[in-house]
């Protein structure tokens, strides 16, 4: 049964970098496609007029690639409201509810930290907005076990479950949503997909670039919540998840949850954390931190399909390029015919998902060269899956939340499960090793792979 649209959206920390970078861009090509239509609510504490809201709008929009429908953005900004006030204040609320008039179902997004969800959302709750209404939720779904727990309690006191939309901007891309097409459209991958052909699954997801502005927020975070625990942890229940039993999105959430519940929980020795020279130098970073800027772990699945099989995760900062890429690699054939198909002279046959910065999927196997001797080499077969008019992961993602589809969005029981993994090794870990900007991370990080397995480095351009 079709879920009624949401008749108004409400932002809370309007004048945020959040809403400055991703937001307003998002609101701007919604308008465009004719799917914003309701009125647009912006909160925040600063003692704003709706004329410098405005002003913020116009220049977000000039920096994010121009404004190409005047029309457009005109109505943009005549959907805007603005309401000032602080969340600890009920009177916040009370002149929200004033500003919503007629709209009885809005949509609230928490474009703010963490720490003002709870606020936010009994402040809701008193004020009587919560019913009929949605809540959108921005990551980081708490920091540990404990605190995922309390905010999901929180939310559930004032929000039914079907209610609340925790937003992960990662799950919007058009290449992530691919993987769960890709996995379960095609029949040929099935019979090799398990522990039987796959020798191990390599996630990476590297950035050239350091902290810049954000020094303050990854001391409270680190590499191994900001990235590891949501996106790459999402990424692999998609590959491992287990052909879910009907088409609807709460289905696929359930295969999903058993993922993480299937993954054995971390300990010291399965992780390697490391931190970029001239880290603690950043603003905002303490002089003796230890921090990670770069981590990598191997993760077990302790299910039917992939016993045995390890999963190796990576991401860090000022690695030599900027990119996201998963490799498959399958085993050997069971008996070598070839000399040169010996997978120690070289890499096994893979699969590989290029997601970023181009979207692409790649097999290699070996072809034989010309000539009498049986002597080849090993090509990739690269199919190349740009699409023109793709959606930005926040357009995708507030049009979902806004007619209640929740395909795209992470489940309370998801949550939990996953920090369940990563809980255990958040304060007992081994400290970070130093590496130099530009490389790809400590030499420590190959001490969890297996003897066999060697990483594999994305390239720039591939």
């Amino acid at each position: 049964m079709a879920t009624p649209h949401s008749d108004a959206l409400v932002v809370f920390g309007v004048t945020g970098d959040l809403a400055h970078k991703m937001i307003f861009p998002a609101l701007y090509a919604m308008v465009k496609r004719g799917t914003l239509t309701v009125p647009v609510i912006g909160v925040a504490l600063p003692k704003w007029s709706l004329d410098r809201l405005h002003k913020r709008v116009t220049d977000s929009i000039k920096h994010s690639g121009g404004i190409d429908n005047k029309r457009a953005f005109s109505h943009l900004l005549s959907l805007l409201s603005y309401v000032s006030g602080d969340y600890e204040d009920p009177a916040t609320f009370s002149a929200l509810k004033a500003a919503l008039g007629k709209a009885h179902r809005p949509a609230h997004y928490l474009a703010i930290p963490p720490s003002l969800f709870e606020s936010v959302i009994k402040g809701l709750g008193t004020a009587d907005l919560a019913e009929h209404a949605r809540v959108i939720v921005e990551k980081p779904f708490g920091r540990d076990l404990a605190s995922a727990r309390e905010l999901n309690k929180v939310a559930k006191s004032v929000f039914p479950e079907d209610s609340i939309f925790r937003i992960d901007h990662f799950l919007g891309k058009e290449a992530i949503m691919n993987i769960l097409y890709f996995r379960f459209a095609n029949s040929f991958l099935e019979p090799i997909w398990n522990r039987n052909y796959v020798a191990s699954v390599q996630v990476t997801l590297a950035e050239d670039f350091g902290v810049r502005d954000r020094g303050a927020f990854y001391e409270s975070a680190g590499c191994l919540r900001d990235v590891i625990q949501n996106h790459l942890f999402q990424i692999v229940a998609l590959l491992a998840m287990e052909p879910p039993a009907g088409r609807d999105f709460g289905a696929v959430h359930t295969e999903k949850a058993r993922v993480f519940r299937a993954m054995r929980p971390l300990k010291s020795d399965d992780v390697v954390r490391g931190q970029y020279a001239g880290y603690r130098d950043e603003q905002g970073v303490a002089k003796k931190s230890d921090v990670e800027t770069f981590c990598a772990l191997r993760l077990s699945i302790d299910s039917w399909r992939w016993e045995g099989v390890p999963w190796y995760l990576r991401s860090g900062k000022y690695l030599p390029v900027t990119a996201t890429e998963v490799l498959v690699e399958l085993k050997p054939p069971p008996q070598k015919l070839f000399t040169d198909s010996d997978p120690t002279s070289g890499p096994a046959n893979y699969l590989r998902f290029r997601l970023s910065p181009n979207t692409a999927i790649a097999f290699a196997a070996r072809v034989k060269l010309a000539g009498k001797e049986f002597v080849g080499d090993q090509r990739e077969l690269y199919v190349s899956d740009e699409q023109p008019g793709e959606e930005p992961p926040y357009e995708r993602l507030l049009g979902d939340a806004m007619i209640g589809d929740g395909a795209l969005f992470t489940r309370e029981d998801a949550v939990e499960a996953s920090w369940v993994v990563v809980d255990p090794v958040l304060k007992h870990h081994h400290r970070a090793h130093p590496y130099k900007r530009g490389t790809w991370g400590p030499k420590d990080a190959g001490a969890i792979l297996a003897p066999k397995d060697a990483w594999h480095n994305p390239a720039l351009a591939t």
